[in-house]
Parts: C-alpha cells; sequence; structure tokens
C-alpha cells in the first residue's frame, strides 16, 4: 500500500508538470470556436483507405476530408486495441493510468465495477463545462451501463452500443444481450448498423445547427470490425446466429464493402455540414482506434492489431479546419491518439483540467504549419507476448517475449533491420526510458480480466492461452 500512495504522489507531479510544454490555447474571445466532428472507425489499416493507398476499393469521402486539410502520415494510436486506445482518447492520458486501460476486452469482462470511472475531467465533459454541445454516436466500450456510459462522462446524448463489438443487423454481442442504446434507454432500431449511425449523426447535426452554441459531435463506426457483414448480408447474421464470436466469415471484397458503406456516411456528415452552412467552421477528423485486423490493407507496414509492429499501431488521420489549415497539407509528424483532447480543447479556447493533465499535446502548431516537426518520445506495453515498445525521433526500441528489437521506423517501416548492434548506445537508452514509464504506470494485473462466457473462443481467436483469462 505505501509503494501505491508513493506512485500516485509521483504521477500527480509528474502531470502537473507536463502542461508546461503546451502550447498557449486560443481564446474563445479571440476566435469564433469551431464545432468539432470526431470520426472514428474500428480496426481499420493504414491504407484502408484511398488516399493513402488503397488499391482495392475508394474511400471518396474520407479523400475529400484530406483534400480539404491534411494527412497525418505518421499518426499512431495509444494501443493495439480498442478499449485501450479510447481511454486514451477520452482522458488524453496514457490508458495505462487507469484501470479500464490495462486489458482488453472490457465488453466481455466478469468484473461490473471495470469501466470508466464516472466523474472524470474528460474530453467531452471539458467541451461541454465550456459551452459545447456533447454526443457519442456509436462504440463506448469503457464500461457497461447503469455503473458506466457516455452519459456519465462527458456526452450529453448517446446513441449506439455499449460493448467491444456488435452484430450489424441485431446490434447484439451475443443472442439475447442486448446493448444498444438511444441515451440511457435500450432500443431495437432495426436496419444495418453502420446506416444507423450515419442517421443519428446526421439527425444531432440538424438539431445541434438550431442552437447558438458549438458542438462536439464523436461519430465513432463499428465498422470495419468483425463479424464480416456487408449492407446486404443480413443472410450471414442469420447464419451465425448473432452470435460474433464465428469468426469463420468474410472475404476480402466484403470487408472493402463495410468500409465503403462506412465511407458514403462519412459522405452525408459532410453534405449536411454543408447543407447547414457551418462547414467553415467545423473541424473535421477521422481516424482509427488502431491498426487493421484479417482483411486490412496495412502497407507499407507489417505487424496488426495485437502487435506493437507498426501495423498495430499506424492509423490513417485526416483533418479539415478551414481557415486554419492549409488544403491538400501532408505532415510526417509523429501524434498520438492522446493529443487530441488538447487539441481539441486549445481550438475550443478551453485550458486543460489541471486537475487531471493530459499526456498528449495540443498538435495546432503542425496543423497550421506542416514544415514545423519536433521528435516525440512514446511508450507502449501490451500484456500478450509481452511486448514494449518505445520511440523517440525514428527510432523504435520493441521486445516482443525475449526479444529485443531497434529500428529506424522511417527508413525501414517495415522494421526488417535490427539496428541494436549498431547503435547500443541508443538502445540502451530507449530500452531505459520504457523502464522508466513503465514503473509510473498501472500495474497489469496478474490474470488477465474473465472474458466471460464466451471466454475460451475469444482466447482462440486472440492467440490467448484459456489458463490467462
Amino acid at each position: 500500500m505505501p509503494n501505491f500512495t508513493k506512485r500516485r504522489h509521483f504521477l500527480a507531479g509528474a502531470t502537473s508538470l507536463s502542461l508546461s510544454a503546451f502550447v498557449p490555447p486560443l481564446h474563445a474571445a479571440d476566435v469564433k470556436r469551431p464545432n468539432i466532428v470526431f470520426i472514428l472507425a474500428d480496426d481499420l489499416g493504414y491504407a484502408d483507405v484511398s488516399c493513402l493507398g488503397n488499391p482495392g476499393f475508394t474511400t471518396p469521402a474520407i479523400d475529400r476530408i484530406a483534400a480539404g486539410g491534411i494527412k497525418l502520415k505518421r499518426a499512431y494510436a495509444n494501443s493495439a486495441v480498442c478499449s485501450a486506445t479510447r481511454t486514451a482518447l477520452i482522458t488524453g492520458r496514457y490508458q495505462d493510468r487507469l484501470a479500464c486501460g490495462l486489458e482488453e476486452p472490457i465488453a466481455f469482462s466478469a468484473r461490473k465495477d471495470l469501466g470508466l470511472p464516472p466523474g472524470l475531467p474528460t474530453l467531452p465533459e471539458q467541451l461541454r463545462r465550456s459551452g459545447y454541445q456533447t454526443a457519442l454516436v456509436g462504440k463506448w466500450h469503457l464500461g457497461s451501463p447503469p455503473n458506466f456510459g457516455p452519459l456519465k462522462s462527458g456526452y450529453e446524448h448517446f446513441y449506439g452500443f455499449s460493448g467491444g463489438a456488435a452484430d450489424y443487423f441485431t446490434h447484439q454481442a451475443k443472442p439475447g444481450h442486448d446493448q444498444f442504446y438511444d441515451d440511457a434507454n435500450l432500443t431495437h432500431d432495426h436496419g444495418y448498423l453502420t446506416t444507423l449511425l450515419g442517421n443519428r449523426a446526421t439527425q444531432l447535426l440538424e438539431e445541434f445547427s438550431t442552437h447558438q452554441k458549438p458542438f462536439f459531435l464523436s461519430l465513432h463506426f463499428n465498422a470495419p470490425h468483425w463479424p464480416w457483414e456487408g449492407p446486404g448480408d443480413e443472410a450471414e447474421s442469420k447464419r451465425i446466429k448473432g452470435n460474433i464470436g464465428d469468426f469463420d466469415g468474410g472475404t476480402q471484397e466484403t470487408y472493402g464493402r463495410m468500409v465503403k458503406a462506412m465511407d458514403d456516411e462519412i459522405g452525408r456528415v459532410l453534405a449536411t455540414l454543408d447543407r447547414l452552412g457551418i462547414s467553415d467552421n467545423t473541424l473535421v477528423v477521422f481516424t482509427s482506434d488502431n491498426g487493421g485486423e484479417r482483411f486490412s490493407d496495412i502497407w507499407p507496414f507489417t505487424g496488426m492489431k495485437g502487435e506493437l509492429l507498426e501495423g498495430g499501431l499506424r492509423v490513417p488521420a485526416v483533418i479539415r479546419w478551414p481557415g486554419v489549415i492549409q488544403p491538400g497539407s501532408e505532415s510526417e509528424q509523429a501524434v498520438i491518439t492522446m493529443d487530441w483532447l488538447p487539441t481539441f480543447l486549445a481550438a475550443a479556447g478551453v485550458t486543460p483540467d489541471q486537475s487531471f493533465a493530459p499526456d498528449g499535446r495540443d498538435i495546432g502548431p503542425f496543423l497550421r504549419d506542416p514544415a514545423k516537426r519536433e521528435d516525440r518520445t512514446f511508450s507502449w506495453r501490451y500484456k500478450k507476448n509481452d511486448q514494449h515498445a518505445q520511440t523517440e525521433g525514428h527510432y523504435k526500441y520493441l521486445k516482443i517475449g525475449s526479444n529485443e528489437f531497434l529500428f529506424d521506423v522511417v527508413a525501414d517501416p517495415r522494421e526488417r533491420a535490427n539496428l541494436k548492434a549498431r547503435f547500443p548506445e541508443i538502445f540502451e537508452k530507449l530500452r531505459s526510458d520504457w523502464a522508466q514509464w513503465n514503473a509510473q504506470m498501472l500495474p497489469f494485473p496478474e490474470k488477465s480480466y474473465s472474458w466471460g462466457a464466451d471466454g475460451k473462443h475469444f482466447a482462440d481467436h486472440y492467440g490467448v492461452p484459456a489458463d490467462d483469462l
């Protein structure tokens, strides 16, 4: 107990010091505060959008965001899995500081006390307190109601599902497991999930635009997360009987239709902003929660979801902010999920809550001037296969089990040439830096949280020994 108390005091001091590195935010009195539309895909690979090289299908709506703004070509997720990254997104902090960010997946935990603690100064909560309208449409995955939920963490409206995955037609995680909410009430709206989320997002934009207040809309799609069901695949849903733990489905063509359906809904959102005459004062972001999975295109990287290779961590990220970002820009600046909180707060003229200071940074200066670039340090860990990673500039320390590596991920994005013998000083520094960071984080539990009745099936899918669940 004394050690934990000492660690907590150290963290409080460390996080408060991090504020000194921030670029001073804009003030609401100086500029009109922008609306913010944050769009998040689920398990989308880096090159699963045509503006980043996908040869199999096109994503014109996502490409339109990129053409009207900037492509962040070195964007990282805070984790190689979803609920951990979402913890970092909503708090602006390393997910490893909170119990709900340590393990995956929250949705199948037997612990009902595991989730994002209500009352934290989250991204939507800080924006709401400053006068923003807030809503989450889509995936939550940070603990189930009634103990947890978007309405307890800063969102005024919620339309979507509480868990980590859902059948695209039944909207259930497994047969009989209702998890689709309209605010605090379970709902049974019929239709393809991606389309339903797009419908509600456009309805909320209509509603928000009638008020004299800016808004923050988080649109978190399930696509293209399994089960592999496109818009016309209700027969597939019936075949697997709503059991999304059935992983024998899917094809490359089905995956493409899932991504294109999501892009169509993003196109509707952009068209609605245009029709309402608010596009010029709306900051729009599109990105993913982690790297891709079975059918994803992660070129030019290797690895996938659940791995700390670049393919599990690098995500597409495009941003449009008229009058601030030069259309058609590109940047190689390294950024990470937890940067969105300080960036959006700065855009809104809000100083981050000093009692819960973010680890991320306002990336506004890099958006305004893509020529600006600086080396940044990021840290990751993942319990499966005892994975560690630390980046500083273009070098990356990686540990997988008993194997350790040093890569230049800019010159060698496929992580082929192990440089640890050539540059032993850099290797030792990054390994030491990771250990220092890790000492500040919460320890992993000795055993992973139980994944419930379907634990064995999910364990088989993710390659985790069932005895470790």
